[in-house]
């Protein structure tokens, strides 16, 4: 299963954070938020497909996230987790640890925003820049 989302980028985009990726909802971004890659993304956790959460709350499952921005690509691994909520009306978070709140999609992933390459973080710094969140699920 893969389900794409859509997100924009922002002048205070950083992505300089060791443990997590986020992309949002909001159009706001204070440079604070280092973790964020994108926002103004067209869903959030609370609006993702039911059969996806089914399948994003299996401990077996493995997610792959990829992260396309003009032409440069990103891709994460990570695990679903039965314990997620998936419930946060305006983010979506992938983490390399175990941590689960409302924002969490996906946990021990296999990389963080510091890793998204310094290219991609310049374009992203361009609020008319639009990138691709895809999630897909085996």
């Amino acid at each position: 299963m893969r389900f794409e989302i859509e997100f924009s980028g922002h002048e205070n985009i950083r992505s300089n954070h060791q443990k997590t990726i986020e992309i949002t909802k909001d159009s706001h971004l204070t440079p604070q938020g280092d973790c964020i890659i994108g926002v103004c993304a067209n869903y959030a956790c609370a609006d993702l497909p039911q059969n996806l959460k089914d399948k994003l709350k299996n401990s077996n499952s493995i997610v792959t996230f990829s992260i396309s921005v003009g032409d440069h690509n990103f891709t994460v691994e990570g695990k679903g987790h039965p314990d997620l909520i998936l419930s946060h009306t305006d983010d979506i978070v992938i983490r390399k640890s175990d941590f689960v709140c409302p924002r969490t999609l996906a946990v021990n992933c296999d990389k963080a925003s510091d890793l998204l390459p310094r290219k991609m973080v310049s374009l992203l710094q361009d609020p008319k820049t639009k990138g691709t969140f895809a999630i897909t699920v085996d």
